[in-house]
């Protein structure tokens, strides 16, 4: 069995404020430490599970030099190996080769949600709503859209309360996930204690690997019309000219193909 892990760092038991997800911030090292043991957590669920092959993607734009490369690396699970430094979303040769599931690890909701710790989408401060077809999605859609491109099914998803439930009202009541905090605010949360969240997880990855019928891969429906709520105006300037997108609003913008994954690839060029 082949297992991919997508992770963000917002999830994450201990974490709640962005001075622990920005590289370089005071807090940040503390954040990484937290981050990485909850990836090893879900590391041993899927080698207890019968994985033969774990592949972990660190999915966290923490900015310079640590964008897409805040794990630890030696204190990563020797049981698997490990992408940094990728473009979100760009790490396709495990999907290419045959990946039997995902799992998502450390997910935040979609921006506006009351109980959301750090909740965003994309960017705290470019992106308001994104939206497939009529699903309203976060980053935890986007990633299961990448997933269901090339047949694959989310069957865990970690985080917060809110994103675990954003994450059933998209793929099913019947996914399994892990709550290690209950948001308070955008910037509070009462929350488990790392050992404990760490244990759920890795029962949760084991457990969730059992049975690969519960989730079926996340396909939208074809043609796709990805839409984008911008933050402010200004931001409509990228968007411009490109082919397949156009200007809708004063506010939004739509991405047009006979597929997701192209309609995706016009919106967030291959970087």
């Amino acid at each position: 069995m082949r297992v991919l892990i997508m992770s963000d760092m917002e999830g994450v038991s201990g974490i709640v404020v962005w001075e622990q997800v920005s590289g370089g911030a005071a807090m940040f090292e503390e954040g990484r430490e937290l981050y990485t043991e909850e990836i090893n957590a879900a590391v041993r669920g899927a080698k207890a599970a019968g994985a033969t092959e774990i592949v972990v993607v660190d999915c966290h734009g923490a900015g310079k030099g640590w964008s897409f490369n805040s794990l630890i690396p030696d204190k990563i699970d020797p049981d698997c190996e490990w992408v940094a430094h990728h473009g979100w979303g760009r790490y396709d040769e495990l999907w290419e080769q045959g990946c039997d599931a995902c799992l998502l690890i450390g997910m935040h909701a979609r921006d506006g949600t009351p109980d959301g710790v750090l909740c965003h989408t994309i960017s705290s401060v470019q992106y308001r709503n994104l939206w497939f077809n009529g699903d309203l999605v976060g980053e935890t859609g986007v990633n299961a859209a990448l997933n269901g491109y090339y047949g694959v099914p989310i069957v865990l998803v970690t985080g917060d309360e809110a994103v675990c439930r954003e994450a059933r009202d998209l793929l099913g009541e019947s996914l399994p996930t892990v709550a290690v905090k209950k948001g308070l605010s955008r910037f509070s949360a009462r929350q488990l204690p790392p050992v404990r969240a760490r244990q759920l997880i890795e029962d949760g990855a084991k457990n969730a690997l059992a049975d690969l019928t519960r989730t079926k891969p996340y396909v939208p429906e074809k043609p796709t019309t990805i839409r984008i709520e911008l933050a402010s105006v200004d931001q409509l300037a990228e968007f411009k000219g490109r082919p397949g997108v156009e200007i809708t609003g004063p506010l939004s913008v739509e991405s047009r193909a006979e597929d997701w994954l192209t309609a995706w690839n016009q919106f967030w060029p291959y970087a």
